[in-house]
């Protein structure tokens, strides 16, 4: 395939996460070539510094002075340090593409909404009427069940399993393996820790550990 057909794309933040974006964007393009993947912007990694063979070729600024239009992935983890990398950025030309690994099942894709900028990683399945919006971080193996909203900024580790009419408000983040029963409401900015099973709504900015799960924090506005 000719080259200059490709789509370019970048991911912002050269650390863990950055690395394991690369890897899920090679292996979609071992199945359908599709993108012409460029490098990390980072803030924090000198340009040049290469990683897993790709470089990073610049920081927020040069980003934001980016003349041609580009794809991009915010592989940060962590819900409001992206969403403030996502409101740093200005720059017209910057898109941010929707990406779903070719192992993802998804059981009915005609009722169901995946929001721009969002990543969801190999091994999960979704089944049906589900909503997820913007720059939502699903990791390896989450299953999500019918009719689930998830909004803006979340992000879920691997292994977690959400039932069905469950809804996370943004920036909400689950830890690796948490469980969510039928119904459960979690407000914005909660954390929900690693093995933690939830059976009843969560307060904003709660975190919740345990089994079944409990605050470990009072609520902070």
């Amino acid at each position: 395939m000719d080259k200059s057909r490709l789509k370019d794309i970048a991911i912002f933040g050269a650390g863990a996460v950055g690395r394991e974006i690369l890897i899920l964007l090679r292996q979609i393009n071992a199945i359908h070539l599709e993108w012409n993947i460029l490098g990390f912007f980072d803030d924090h990694q000198p340009i040049g510094t290469k990683i897993h063979d790709c470089n990073v070729i610049g920081s927020m600024d040069s980003l934001n002075k980016w003349s041609e239009e580009l794809h991009l992935l915010i592989a940060i983890g962590d819900c409001q340090p992206k969403m403030e990398t996502v409101l740093k950025i200005t720059n017209k030309n910057i898109k941010y593409p929707t990406i779903i690994h070719p192992s993802v099942q998804i059981s009915d894709y005609q009722n169901i909404e995946v929001g721009e900028g969002t990543i969801i990683c190999s091994g999960s399945i979704l089944t049906c009427d589900i909503k997820i919006k913007s720059h939502v971080f699903i990791n390896l193996g989450v299953t999500i069940g019918h009719d689930a909203v998830i909004e803006d900024y979340c992000s879920i580790m691997p292994g977690c399993h959400l039932s069905g009419f469950i809804k996370l408000e943004s920036g909400v983040y689950l830890g690796t393996g948490s469980c969510l029963i039928r119904g459960v409401k979690v407000a914005r900015k909660s954390v929900i820790g690693a093995g933690a099973v939830l059976i009843e709504n969560v307060e904003e900015t709660s975190t919740m550990v345990g089994v079944p799960a409990r605050p470990v924090n009072k609520k902070i506005v």
